[in-house]
């Protein structure tokens, strides 16, 4: 069953190393076919003589061979040592995924139970809640690491309010249109009186509500040029501390990151290579790098996007796999990322509508 959602978003050009390899024979299809699947599921090489039995025409070992010394030569395969049997290669896995795969529908039963857990908690527990639990459930349907990122420059917001600790500090609460609560605390201007803080949180509300943090910077600059005498000076450094807070966070992390699973990724590790790659990959996690080249990537596709060993820049991933797809708001904008951290024998055929389909059932639900 072919899969009927959202098509693969691309960014290979027509002229790219796999635009010659879609003249392949059908006996060649298939030869690699049986490779890639073999590796798929079970992560091990395939020799000639296993694949000689597992294909519809007969077909002598030694032919096999012949056709998988053509498909190395170039470059989808590979002898991992000395044995006879053959891996796929990342442009192997790379052709296989935007040429051969075939990608089934999620079943009734997966889909409810997608919708029941991912409704519940939104109707239930907010937008915050709900990201999280569309992290572990990836993580847990695909065996993988499931991660969600969310744009905080592209938060909108719905409500800002100052509440005074102590005389030199105050909490700044900024809530979001998605039902996020974020808490800043912001040092106190010194001789502020108590009214400042509700006239400041006032004249936030009243210039920056449903807009973006870039937006609301942007207005408050040219409404402090345009009403110089609005506020006095001690509450104008009041707001402008309180707006900053957010901005400068926003800035720093480019956003905020939701990882479940990462225990998922240290299973069937073979080699110390795989260690290691696995510790830059958890490193690069938990100090959030790259979070708005996520983003950014996923911004002009409507796709899900699939990155397969080194073609994936982000957090080190050399020899795992990234399925995510964007989710939108009511205006089509990105307003964050979801999907599937794994190794490059991911099920892809399984993972890639399962993201598709929770991303935008996430974006309906974030609205």
């Amino acid at each position: 069953m072919t899969w009927s959602s959202r098509p693969l978003a691309s960014d290979r050009p027509l002229d790219s190393p796999l635009s010659h390899l879609v003249d392949l024979d059908a006996r060649s299809r298939e030869i690699f076919k049986e490779i890639v699947e073999t590796y798929l599921e079970t992560g091990d090489p395939i020799g000639s003589r296993n694949i000689s039995r597992r294909l519809t025409t007969a077909l002598s070992p030694a032919s096999v061979r012949n056709v998988m010394a053509d498909l190395e030569t170039l470059g989808l395969i590979y002898a991992p040592h000395t044995s006879a049997g053959r891996l796929p290669t990342e442009l192997g896995l790379r052709f296989f995924v935007d040429a051969l795969l075939e990608i089934g529908n999620l079943s009734d039963q997966e889909r409810a139970g997608i919708d029941a857990q991912v409704r519940t908690t939104a109707q239930d527990r907010g937008v915050e809640a709900l990201l999280n639990d569309a992290s572990q459930l990836l993580s847990g349907l695909s065996r993988g690491a499931g991660v969600v990122v969310v744009g905080k420059a592209d938060l909108r917001v719905k409500h800002v309010e100052f509440v005074r600790l102590d005389s030199k500090t105050a909490l700044v609460v900024l809530v979001g249109e998605n039902g996020s609560v974020e808490n800043r605390i912001v040092d106190l201007p010194p001789g502020l009186p108590p009214s400042a803080l509700v006239e400041a949180s006032n004249y936030l509300n009243a210039h920056i509500r449903g807009r973006t943090l870039a937006e609301a910077i942007a207005v408050l600059r040219k409404v402090r040029e345009e009403q110089q005498a609005e506020l006095d000076e001690l509450t104008r450094r009041l707001v402008e501390t309180g707006i900053a807070s957010w901005a400068g966070s926003a800035e720093e992390t480019g956003g905020t990151l939701i990882v479940h699973g990462r225990a998922n990724l240290l299973e069937d590790l073979s080699a110390q290579e795989d260690l290691e790659r696995i510790r830059r990959l958890f490193d690069d996690l938990e100090s959030k790098n790259e979070l708005l080249q996520l983003l950014s990537l996923t911004d002009e596709g409507e796709g899900v996007r699939i990155f397969i060993g080194s073609e994936n820049k982000l957090f080190s991933l050399s020899g795992s796999s990234l399925v995510v797809s964007p989710y939108r708001d009511e205006t089509n904008r990105v307003v964050g990322v979801l999907g599937v951290i794994g190794p490059t024998r991911l099920n892809y055929g399984r993972v890639i509508p399962m993201v598709d389909y929770t991303a935008r059932l996430v974006g309906k639900l974030v609205r």
